[in-house]
């Protein structure tokens, strides 16, 4: 990945508990914010999804995009941006720490749009998706434990 934004949480839940709501893209409009849609579009030998098409609406991004997924176990998940309209690239990871009975989980982000942004605004976009879907994750998973 280019120029990436990174942050982490720590999630009370072990990582095959955060892992399986990663990967429940179904369930994505229930508490990521902005994603409308999330369908599954192909699956791997082992189930998990290899493509996503997603409906993404959080100002000042509105799109529709599919992303390509790879899986490393309860341990990363990785992807990129397979098509978009108004997204260049999007390419980003989940990387989970076991910390005995909890979860650190390290989000990578990167995108570009095709309207022209300053680098800071392209960062600052990045950081509240970052949090934003990281604090969803761990609301989420520690409902569900």
């Amino acid at each position: 990945m280019a120029e990436q934004t990174t942050s982490s949480i720590r999630i009370e839940a072990p990582p095959a508990a955060v892992m399986a709501v990663i990967a429940d893209f179904d369930s994505y409009p229930a508490w990521a914010k902005g994603v409308t849609t999330a369908d599954t579009v192909a699956t791997g030998p082992d189930g998990r999804a290899e493509k996503v098409f997603f409906a993404l609406d959080v100002s000042p991004i509105k799109d529709e995009y599919t992303l390509a997924y790879t899986w490393d176990g309860d341990r990363q998940v990785t992807w990129t941006l397979d098509e978009g309209k108004m997204l260049r690239a999007l390419d980003g990871a989940y990387v989970l720490e076991d910390l005995g009975g909890a979860t650190e989980v390290t989000y990578r982000l990167a995108l570009d749009v095709s309207i022209p942004l300053i680098g800071m605004l392209k960062r600052k976009g990045e950081k509240i998706l970052i949090d934003t879907a990281l604090k969803g994750l761990k609301k989420r998973v520690e409902s569900l434990a």
